[in-house]
């Protein structure tokens, strides 16, 4: 991981937000994600502008995405 200054649990949440993204991303919610530019953020590809969020707020982000997508089915 090319993070070394953040901490476990740190690194477990970006490991979700990372399964989360990929989700999102095949659902075509997105059009991309990958470490921000900051170790504690994550930039997400939406609606064409990337989004540097926090990593907690990336979470949250993504599963409302995932979460509304599936109430539209």
């Amino acid at each position: 991981m090319r993070q070394p200054n953040i901490s476990q649990k740190e690194a477990e949440l970006r490991d979700e937000i990372k399964e989360l993204a990929q989700k999102a991303f095949h659902l075509k919610l997105i059009a991309g994600y990958g470490d921000g530019s900051d170790d504690h953020e994550y930039q997400i590809v939406y609606e064409g502008k990337p989004r540097h969020l926090p990593l907690e707020r990336a979470k949250e982000f993504l599963n409302g995405l995932i979460e509304r997508s599936l109430l539209v089915e």
